[in-house]
């Protein structure tokens, strides 16, 4: 286990918020010079193997990151203890954390959004059922909770 921050975003199914989420902490991590570690996971195992969602690897493209290599995989009960924060993406993924979450676990629980000032409380919206466009919300919503995550977790802010 290192001391560097582990970092592991969750959300249902793996395949397009906690991917974009883990993509938008790697970009700011390497922009600030932070040495991290970053994975995504899943609470459902529907995905796991896939890569991400087509219009998440689109919208990550736009911005210089491929992400077409990430494969989604089910969250384990060993994650809580290999990272040091695993952030939920919505209220029921983080439900879903706090009932798994084993006693004396090393991991702190958050929402990404509890990470914004002025967001806390707020879950990063779905956008997997609707159109193209709303991978650009979620997009920014992800790179927003990833600098404030990066910022608290470095010592920046």
């Amino acid at each position: 286990m290192s001391d560097r921050p582990a970092i592991l975003f969750v959300c249902l199914g793996n395949i397009c918020r906690s991917p974009l989420a883990e993509a938008a902490l790697r970009a700011a991590a390497a922009r600030h010079g932070i040495g991290i570690e970053a994975d995504s996971a899943g609470t459902g195992g529907w995905h796991v193997g896939e890569a991400p969602d087509l219009r998440a690897q689109d919208i990550a493209l736009r911005h210089g990151i491929d992400i077409s290599g990430y494969r989604a995989r089910q969250l384990e009960r060993a994650d809580f203890d290999r990272f040091s924060h695993i952030v939920a993406l919505d209220h029921d993924n983080l439900a879903v954390l706090k009932r798994l979450r084993p006693s004396g676990a090393r991991a702190e629980l958050s929402l990404l959004l509890d990470h914004v000032p002025g967001r806390s409380g707020q879950p990063v919206a779905d956008p997997y059922y609707g159109a193209s466009e709303g991978f650009a919300t979620t997009w920014a919503d992800v790179t927003a909770g990833a600098e404030g995550l990066l910022a608290k977790i470095a010592g920046l802010a």
